[in-house]
């Protein structure tokens, strides 16, 4: 494969070297027409900018104001119960800002100062206990960089290609650092019944938004955290603490979290039997797929992120993540899948994290059929979304991590298709 590399390399160091010389004879006629903005004095040169107070905590500049969550005003009734969608094709790296990491709420977002902000560990254990924000923060804490994952991410591309956009499609996703504490030492703290083989956490919002967890889970990652890229959570992500289950599906992810309760079996709530199952082609439904299996997309070019420039060096980029361990490897097809090159990871895959990856291609202006598929260190890789709905049929909403694909035309313009 090096030998294949290294040509592809260098035939992609030719192609920049062609456009340097188209770029050498543009800037040889903008000699003759000498840009203003070069040798012409600009306002922001010529007088003071702001001072260092004119904006205590830091804002955007104005020029990126639509990087912005979006949601989809005909997916639901009401925004209170709804959601939006992380800009993900005008981001890079993995880290997810807080302001534009998506929302999902079930009965709006609340406002629950530290003050008044209680948790409650009871159930199966020896002393129940109710635990302050100043309590919390006197717990050994650690420091985590997590995906969270809507489990109907993709879920209206189930029947087909739906939405245009790479924000609409997998745009329920976010990737933080968490800093909290471990549920483990709660738990231990209270004295859990080792008979206690789940715990059922509930939110302080009015649709409290119930799940069981089971026990090895709860003994194993999941954190109660309070913070988030180094500062406090914000009021959509469930300030001032929520709960964090690593690699499971988003709706585990507790936000206002208010009480932790040992049981000795599930509790079999309304968002884990109406909702969050899977309904098979047969109408039966399948329950507790927490795990989101390795899914990837391409979040340039696509559909909200076109090529203006035309033929020459293109930047292939997307991210890839899996909830049961570590990217190892991303694949890109530029023909519909017929064949595959290897992306290169901006870093090492780390579990239950997303991992950003590049392929630098000499677009030649024709049509692309654009797709990636992940591969993570259980050895699993994603499938193709014929091969999901050979098993799951198109009845489902939830866990769609079938290979996208995205239509580059030969004008730049990107559409959201299927082929078969």
């Amino acid at each position: 494969m090096a030998p294949r590399k290294t040509a592809n390399r260098r035939a992609f160091l030719r192609g920049a070297a062609t456009a340097g010389l188209g770029a050498m004879a543009a800037r040889s006629a903008a000699a003759q027409s000498p840009d203003p903005l070069i040798v012409e004095p600009q306002p922001w040169a010529q007088g003071l900018g702001d001072g260092v107070d004119v904006t205590p905590y830091g804002l955007p500049i104005r020029f990126e104001q639509d990087v912005v969550r979006r949601n989809v005003p005909w997916l639901t009734a009401d925004t209170v119960s709804s959601i939006n969608f992380t800009p993900i094709h005008a981001l890079d790296g993995t880290i997810t800002p807080q302001g534009c990491a998506f929302e999902r709420h079930h009965s709006g977002a609340i406002e629950l100062s530290k003050q008044d902000y209680r948790l409650m560990v009871n159930g199966l254990v020896d002393r129940p206990l109710v635990f302050t924000y100043a309590d919390l923060e006197r717990f050994p804490r650690e420091n985590h960089v997590y995906f969270c994952e809507c489990a109907a991410n993709s879920g209206m591309e189930w029947a087909g290609a739906q939405l245009n956009g790479a924000q609409f499609t997998h745009g329920m996703i976010h990737n933080m650092e968490y800093t909290g504490v471990p549920l483990r030492l709660l738990l231990e703290e209270a004295g859990y019944d080792p008979a206690g083989k789940w715990v059922y956490v509930e939110g302080a919002d009015a649709s409290s938004n119930g799940r069981s967890i089971p026990m090895e889970k709860a003994l194993d990652d999941v954190l109660v955290a309070f913070k988030a890229n180094g500062e406090a959570l914000r009021k959509e992500h469930g300030y001032p603490v929520r709960l964090v289950v690593p690699g499971w599906e988003g709706n585990l992810w507790v936000k206002w979290l208010r009480r932790i309760e040992v049981t000795d079996a599930p509790v079999e709530s309304r968002e884990e039997t109406s909702k969050y199952t899977d309904t098979l082609a047969d109408g039966t439904s399948r329950k507790w797929t927490w795990a989101m299996d390795a899914k990837s997309v391409i979040t340039a070019p696509s559909p909200q992120a076109p090529v203006p420039h035309g033929a020459g060096p293109l930047v292939i980029t997307g991210l890839a993540w899996s909830g049961r361990g570590a990217i190892t490897r991303v694949d890109v097809s530029t023909d519909g899948g017929a064949s595959w090159k290897t992306a290169r990871l901006a870093q090492k895959g780390t579990p239950m994290a997303l991992t950003r990856f590049y392929l630098d291609v000499q677009w030649d202006g024709t049509e692309m059929l654009l797709q990636s598929r992940a591969m993570d260190d259980t050895g699993y890789v994603q499938p193709t979304k014929t091969q999901l709905r050979a098993v799951r049929g198109l009845n489902s909403v939830y866990h769609n991590n079938g290979i996208q694909t995205w239509w580059l035309h030969a004008d730049g313009s990107v559409e959201n298709v299927e082929i078969s």
